[in-house]
């Protein structure tokens, strides 16, 4: 043992930073990996000596040489991994380093000396970070091994947590604070700062603390309490990157409807993610990270779940007498189903919110009724399919309620169809469809059919019922019943001259059923009774402006009219997102 220590002295002297032949620093692990290798050997041979005088003979002035030399040797590698650290910092960087072949990994049936050699395997035709991250794992056990991982690790934590913050720094994350989302949520420019956010966070967790954790992993893989601690602080960056949704959902004090979609991205992210954040943050040294996401998830969760009841409430509470001429979509609606329609594209994430979000706490015979349209079999739809349905519930209660100030009865049946069937129309085209399902769609336009059906039955049957039938009538009858059918067909064409069928094929729709129901039968009579009512002057000058033909013409060019806002008493107080009735894309994107 003391020829070894013999032996080792002259090498180590040799590498001693202090000595008086020191002019400038040469990395024998980046210059001469060859000569690193001798010296790794004289060190763990040093090491040996060492701890074998301490057991047999602790007097020997042999094993303060020793010690003295292992300082040198410890001062030299704790140089060494400063520098492969620092110098090599753009090789190490997580962008960079993505991943190292298997021949990198030591296994634990390799021996020491086979583990040392293999920093000779690695030759300079390797990217960098593969011979870096090799240099740095054997030093790192070399140093670790001979009780001087204090050293080591210092230097790996200050320059590996400088790197993570920098490279968070690139990507837009900053540090959060109360205060300052405070000051963002009402900045014009709050939309940003989200989007940066969001870019920000699938790169941090999939490529920035994925490969840092790689790196701890490879370079302290033998100790396990050091690897989690240098993991530990270099991702402390990583509790505030998800701290920041749960600012965002506690700070948004005065909650809007339109910020739901902000808070939905947020929750969205994080929940794409949590594979990721469950792996990565699963020691218990970082644990606070995967608690901090889970904390913003759940605090986001409740904010939504606010902004809809917030949102049923203003539907319910909604006391505009707002018109629209013709009978065309009602704002309310347009809002409501538009917004509901960008909502549903969040999918699973919105169904994890609203698990347990239910409108009613307990049964009742009208929950059981309500939910009936939601599904035919006996499982219990999804709380997400309840939840939107009962909104859309209420919606429908208002606007019946709305239907109510038009100044006809067909008219407000008019109105029903076409915000019934707007409504249709928005859940088959959207998302919406797979959440309340085929079965809804299926119970509302059975409901629609009944007010086209009332719609007709008030408009037209008045008409039809001036005419006698197949009953036998006198010519006086029959010259009274025409002079009826004209008069009335001329009050009701003429007051629907200004309403509208929004839709174009439900529009065409209507125009032949009432075609159908009138036109035969006038027909019919027409031809029956023309010489009858050709005697008659009057009826004469009839006949020529109402002939069926002429009839079917008019039919033809019913609901010509364009939507228009009247404004008769209250106002509209729903305070919705700005959105096209067309979008069907999230916001964000």
């Amino acid at each position: 043992m003391e020829e070894n220590i013999k032996n080792a002295e002259a090498i180590i002297q040799k590498w001693d930073i202090n000595g008086d032949s020191y002019t400038r620093f040469i990395s024998i692990f980046q210059d001469n990996t060859r000569e690193a290798t001798v010296f790794i050997n004289c060190v763990t041979g040093l090491h040996r000596a060492m701890h074998f005088l301490v057991l047999n003979d602790p007097r020997s002035e042999m094993l303060a040489v020793a010690q003295r030399l292992m300082q040198i040797a410890m001062k030299r590698l704790e140089k060494e991994f400063h520098l492969i650290l620092s110098d090599n910092r753009e090789y190490l960087e997580p962008r960079s380093v993505s991943s190292w072949p298997s021949r990198l990994s030591w296994s634990s049936t390799e021996s020491e000396d086979e583990r040392k050699l293999q920093i000779i395997s690695v030759s300079d035709a390797e990217p960098l970070s593969m011979i870096a991250i090799s240099i740095l794992r054997l030093i790192a056990d070399t140093m670790i091994s001979c009780g001087y991982g204090k050293e080591c690790i210092e230097s790996y934590k200050i320059i590996r947590k400088s790197a993570m913050d920098e490279a968070l720094f690139h990507l837009g994350i900053q540090p959060y604070s109360s205060s300052h989302i405070k000051k963002m949520v009402d900045a014009p420019h709050f939309e940003y700062h989200v989007k940066s956010w969001l870019n920000a966070v699938p790169i941090a967790m999939k490529t920035l603390f994925h490969r840092e954790k790689f790196l701890c992993d490879y370079v302290f893989t033998s100790f396990v309490e050091i690897r989690d601690s240098c993991f530990e602080n270099s991702t402390k960056g990583a509790l505030n990157l998800f701290t920041f949704p749960e600012l965002i959902a506690t700070r948004c004090k005065r909650l809007k409807s339109e910020t739901i979609f902000v808070m939905m991205e947020l929750y969205n992210s994080i929940s794409n993610l949590w594979p990721e954040i469950e792996s990565l943050f699963s020691y218990e040294s970082v644990s606070s990270v995967k608690m901090q996401a889970l904390s913003s998830l759940s605090k986001l969760g409740n904010s939504i779940r606010t902004v809809l009841r917030e949102l049923e409430s203003s539907i319910h509470n909604n006391s505009s007498k707002l018109t629209v001429s013709g009978g065309g979509i009602h704002p309310l609606n347009d809002s409501v189903m538009t917004y509901f329609s960008s909502l549903a594209e969040y999918g699973s994430a919105l169904s994890d919110v609203i698990v347990d979000d239910l409108p009613f706490k307990e049964q009742s015979p009208f929950l059981e009724s309500y939910m009936e349209c939601l599904n035919t079999d006996e499982v219990s739809p999804p709380a997400v399919s309840v939840k939107l349905a009962w909104i859309i519930l209420v919606l429908l209660c208002k606007l019946d309620g709305k239907a109510k100030f038009h100044n006809y009865v067909a008219l407000s049946y008019l109105f029903l169809v076409n915000n019934l069937h707007f409504i249709i129309e928005k859940v088959r085209e959207t998302n919406l469809k797979s959440i309340l399902g085929e079965e809804w769609i299926m119970k509302h336009e059975k409901k629609l059919k009944q007010y086209v059906s009332s719609y007709e039955s008030m408009s037209w049957n008045k008409v039809i019922s001036c005419l006698p039938g197949n009953s036998v009538v006198c010519p006086e009858k029959v010259k009274d019943c025409f002079r009826r059918l004209y008069s009335t067909f001329e009050e009701v064409y003429g007051k629907q001259t200004t309403w509208i069928v929004v839709d174009e094929k439900m529009r065409d729709k209507m125009k032949v059923s009432i075609a159908n129901r009138l036109v035969p039968a006038y027909e019919e009579f027409y031809g029956k009774h023309l010489i009858t009512l050709s005697e008659d002057e009057r009826c004469k000058k009839m006949l020529t402006s109402l002939s069926p033909e002429n009839m079917a013409n008019c039919l033809s060019v019913l609901f010509p009219g364009s939507p228009v806002i009247l404004r008769n008493s209250g106002s509209f107080s729903l305070t919705l997102p700005t959105v096209s009735v067309s979008q069907t894309s999230r916001p964000f994107r």
